[in-house]
């Protein structure tokens, strides 16, 4: 029987990222996937697989709609190839798998492909197919992730009633996709079809979609997409869904409890995620699950068996990528003996549509239910010299600031790029900046980043410079 000091269940980013930590600190490590590949939901079904369908679609939309704006004429038609377009979308899944495969031969980690299951606190049985074996590990991570959850009255027959994954190889082009839930997945994934040439609309339960975001996104991005063809019904409980051939019937009630009815050759089912547990076996090890079928962990993401740890998806929190690798590295820090922590108020928030949308620390509403006094800076990304001339003159950046000691609590964004500006914000906050503090520095010209200074200026004394 092979013996480590850390075993790793699950290889999506949570997983790997502990395994190369753990590797790093000098520790012999393994780590258990039940799929062929490495990578988990966020590589193979998730976060990449979208972006590349997010970044090919838009690049269709740019070629049909903005490329004569900018003097580029195309002779003839523009087609849709939506065959090729999921071929290129593989072809990234397979090169980012590739690629932690090759970290995990770099830091000398034991892969191993089966399904794993505790026997008990440090024997972890792994059945592949025709082969099971069991390892021994010191301390365990579980980092088994989560799956798209349903309603209960929905049947997913992945075919027409489908979840994200199915909506992410979807031979043809839906005549209309009914998206149940705006979220992150659904509206991205909304907006890949709409692109396409989908009819695409979203009903959602709430009073507005993106809804814990702060209000100000979801209320500018819902006009944003509206504007690109996007409907909407929100404050609106659906009560079935049924499957007649290739047409699929929903129903629901909407705000004032009136009955509607929306007919769609598509449905996708995009109402959150859940922790996924199952074959872990995680009674064999005595290890407590919570009400939500979440892993119990305290606040070094230790289970009640102190050997064993859990991470990203399968805690509480947000179900992000970019936490998971978080906690997959304090754990592993940990079980070294440093002493790292995590902020998780300081961990953002993406949603990529186009434009983007992104956040980081308390929303408004969050601020007004604390009872904290606070002062607001908003700046449009039309006043950009750089949003004009790109062409993406659409969204905000509002920045939030105690109003005694002019730190920053919040900033939240949408607008072109603004997944790659809310570092900016990460980082300021990380040093606890003031408002003032980002106002002084300098942002180069012409850039989007500027919105955010500007943006900081507005909250310092309103003297936003350029509305």
């Amino acid at each position: 029987m092979s013996t480590y000091d850390v075993a790793v269940i699950g290889s999506g980013p949570g997983g790997y990222v502990a395994a190369i930590r753990c590797a790093q600190l000098g520790m012999k490590t393994a780590i258990i996937e039940k799929y062929s590949t490495l990578g988990g939901t966020c590589l193979n079904v998730g976060c990449i697989p979208s972006k590349a369908l997010l970044d090919s679609s838009h690049h269709f939309e740019d070629a049909i709609k903005h490329f004569e704006d900018h003097g580029i004429e195309i002779p003839g038609e523009v087609k849709l190839n939506l065959e090729k377009m999921m071929d290129r979308k593989s072809s990234v899944i397979q090169q980012t798998c590739d690629g932690v495969k090759f970290l995990m031969d770099k830091n000398k980690i034991d892969v191993y492909e089966g399904v794993g299951s505790f026997e008990d606190k440090t024997h972890i049985k792994i059945e592949g197919e025709g082969d099971t074996k069991t390892i021994e590990a010191k301390k365990i991570i579980i980092a088994t992730g989560s799956k798209p959850a349903s309603l209960p009255f929905i049947e997913l027959d992945k075919e027409r009633v489908i979840t994200s994954t199915e909506a992410l190889k979807l031979k043809e082009v839906p005549k209309h996709m009914i998206v149940i839930g705006g979220g992150v997945i659904g509206l991205e994934l909304g907006q890949v079809y709409r692109r396409l040439g989908a009819e695409v609309t979203v009903v959602e339960y709430l009073d507005r979609i993106i809804p814990t975001m702060d209000s100000a996104l979801s209320k500018e991005l819902q006009k944003v997409l509206k504007k690109q063809g996007i409907k909407f019904h929100v404050s609106t409980k659906v009560k079935s869904v049924e499957r007649n051939g290739d047409e699929i019937t929903i129903k629901a009630d909407d705000k004032k409890d009136k009955e509607i009815e929306i007919k769609g050759d598509y449905c996708l089912v995009s109402v959150g995620r859940k922790p996924f547990t199952n074959g872990l076996n995680a009674d064999a090890a005595g290890v407590d699950l919570d009400d939500k079928g979440r892993v119990k962990v305290n606040e070094h993401l230790q289970t009640n068996v102190d050997n064993i740890y859990a991470i990203g998806d399968v805690v509480r929190g947000a179900m992000l990528a970019h936490k998971a690798e978080e906690e997959g590295t304090m754990v592993a820090e940990l079980i070294a003996g440093q002493k790292p922590h995590i902020d998780y108020n300081l961990i953002p928030g993406v949603v990529y549509t186009w434009p983007e949308v992104a956040s980081v620390g308390k929303t408004e509403e969050q601020l007004k239910e604390m009872g904290v006094k606070y002062k607001e800076g908003k700046f449009p990304m039309r006043a950009l010299g750089r949003s004009r001339a790109s062409g993406d003159i659409d969204g905000l950046v509002k920045i939030l600031a105690d109003e005694k000691t002019d730190e920053v609590l919040g900033v939240h964004m949408i607008g072109a790029r603004t997944a790659d500006l809310i570092a900016e914000a990460v980082t300021a906050m990380e040093f606890r900046a003031s408002a003032e503090d980002i106002a002084r520095m300098s942002h180069a010209h012409p850039t989007y980043a500027e919105a955010v200074k500007e943006a900081a200026l507005a909250a310092t004394e309103n003297r936003a410079l350029h509305i």
